[in-house]
């Protein structure tokens, strides 16, 4: 039997050897990471745009690393749970979220949460940035978002704005419109936006600033019509259409989405994690899927991501308290 003494002295010796040679536990660890499958968290239920992403983008990981990325969709209180769940996990990187608008926008809609997602999550990776588009109705007459200022406020409380919820980006993107304007509209929410768009369809509300991937076949078929997309440059998808920023100059609004880890993931997992996700983002194939989901790859460093984040965060902040949004 080997004495405690003599226990103590190999562990000792262990320690040593291990940093004499420059090695640690840790990156140990993450040389060989993963070595089991990856629980990768949606926090909205399959088929939605970030399922559809974190599917196509879990695919290649699964491949390039031999271990499944595996979808697991937590839907619930306006992607919270999910990210509640993230949050409480254990920091090895087995458990990663698929950050969304909604983590930017839930940090103020939410008068009590859980958690601070700031603090809690670890940013791992940017994906993309996507445009949502203001779109109307064929029968509004304003053909530019100039003239659609004017129809608003020459027609007050007669312009009704949809949105897939309340306290979505959609919604936000519509009052940072009426914030930055003077244009005030009715908010006409709805479970979702493929009732939205029905609704736009058949005239009963006036205007959407929806997503790119859900409203863009209804752009293209000529039922809707376009007036800005809500990015600072103009989309490869819709190229004749103007930005709102070039009639509301400092206007911006795009869904970012992006990997995050619970907060005391180790950094050494963070990087090859990070360098997986660019190497992906950088196949051909996978930008060009991302274009047609609405928007260019982001190729970049976790602190990268994390001014992201603190910068959507900031600027999504101004938004609700000047609409007076708040979700109890």
């Amino acid at each position: 039997m080997v004495s405690r003494r003599a226990a103590i002295g190999v562990i000792a010796s262990l320690s040593a050897f291990m940093s004499v040679s420059g090695l640690s536990i840790t990156s140990a660890t993450a040389q060989d990471y993963p070595t089991r499958p990856v629980k990768w968290v949606v926090g909205y239920p399959p088929g939605g745009a970030t399922d559809i992403l974190a599917r196509l983008i879990g695919q290649r990981l699964s491949e390039r690393t031999g271990q499944q990325f595996i979808i697991e969709n937590k839907a619930g209180a306006g992607n919270n749970v999910a990210t509640d769940f993230v949050v409480n996990s254990d920091p090895d990187g087995y458990t990663i979220l698929l950050v969304n608008p909604a983590n930017y926008i839930n940090a103020t809609l939410y008068a009590k949460l859980n958690f601070n997602f700031i603090r809690d999550i670890a940013p791992v990776a940017a994906f993309n940035r996507t445009a949502n588009v203001m779109t109307v109705n064929k029968d509004v007459p304003a053909k530019t978002v100039a003239e659609f200022i004017a129809y608003v406020k020459a027609n007050p409380g007669k312009v009704n704005m949809a949105s897939s919820g309340n306290g979505t980006s959609v919604h936000l993107s519509g009052e940072m419109f009426m914030m930055m304007t003077g244009a005030k509209m009715q908010h006409i929410p709805y479970r979702g936006a493929a009732l939205a768009i029905t609704d736009m369809l058949g005239g009963q509300v006036q205007v959407i600033f929806d997503n790119m991937p859900s409203i863009i076949q209804h752009i293209r078929g000529g039922a809707l019509r376009p007036l800005a997309v809500t990015t600072t440059d103009k989309s490869g998808l819709l190229p004749d259409v103007p930005t709102v920023a070039s009639t509301v100059p400092g206007y911006e609004a795009s869904a970012l989405f992006g990997m995050g880890a619970p907060k005391k993931t180790p950094p050494d997992i963070i990087a090859k994690l990070n360098a997986h996700v660019n190497a992906v983002l950088a196949e051909p194939a996978i930008k060009a899927r991302l274009i047609e989901l609405g928007g260019d790859p982001l190729i970049g460093t976790p602190e990268d991501f994390g001014k992201m984040i603190a910068a959507e965060t900031a600027k999504w902040e101004k938004v609700v308290n000047a609409a007076g949004v708040k979700v109890e």
